[in-house]
Parts: C-alpha cells; structure tokens; sequence
C-alpha cells in the first residue's frame, strides 16, 4: 500500500513505496504496474481522507517502467471540490523521474460502500 508521509485533509498527501521483489512481473526485476497504481490510489484517498471515500474513476498514464529497488514517492493533491465529487491529481516519481501520472474522481458518500451507499455513486458521475 506505501506508507503516508504528509497529509493535509482535502488538499495534499504524499506516500511512498519501496518497490521489492515480492512485486515483480517477471525475471528481468519489472514491478507490476498495479503496484504503481495502487500507491497513486493511497495517496489520492489520504488527500481526500474523508471516512467513506471511494475512487469512482481515473485517467492515467504509465511514463517509465519500474524496478526492483526503487523507491516510489506519490504526491496528490485535490484540484477540484464539486459536492460530494472530488478530483485529485497525482504524480508518482522514482528519483526525480515520473513513472505515473493521472487524475482521480473521488466520491465521498454518506455511508459505508458495503452498506447501500454505493446506490448514489453513479448519480454523482
């Protein structure tokens, strides 16, 4: 998942990840993408951090491959509050390169997802 280095509630996070061999696709030390995606995932909900936040859709891009023993630093930051709705843009970079970029829709709901909340998430698309 990463571990949380900074969270402002509603604005910015920030989280990182250290990529191991547990997360490799295969021989050559590639990490699954999914990882990368996760990470930007923790750190959009962390930016967010409200109790029942969900991603409700995302538009991204992979720039760079991943590799074992690289450190992964995601940083997401809420771009626009529209109700319930929030859109939160991250950056994933190893070094000072970026590997991942994209943009979270967010949905905040009044209850637990497992507990009917769910029903009003596609009115808030």
């Amino acid at each position: 998942m990463g571990e949380p280095l900074e969270i402002r509630t509603g604005e910015f996070a920030r989280a990182r990840l250290k990529a191991n061999s547990e997360m490799t696709v295969d021989n050559s030390g590639l990490i699954h993408g999914g990882f990368t995606f996760g990470l930007a995932d923790y750190a959009a909900m962390i930016a967010v951090n409200e109790p029942y936040v969900v991603l409700a859709s995302a538009r991204v891009r992979f720039t760079r491959p991943v590799r074992v023993g690289e450190e992964l630093m995601a940083e997401a930051r809420v771009i626009q509050v529209e109700g319930r709705k929030r859109n939160v843009e991250v950056k994933v970079s190893s070094s000072s390169n970026v590997v991942f970029h994209g943009e979270f829709m967010c949905a905040v709901l009044e209850g637990h997802v497992l507990e009917g909340a769910s029903d009003n998430l596609d009115k808030e698309r």
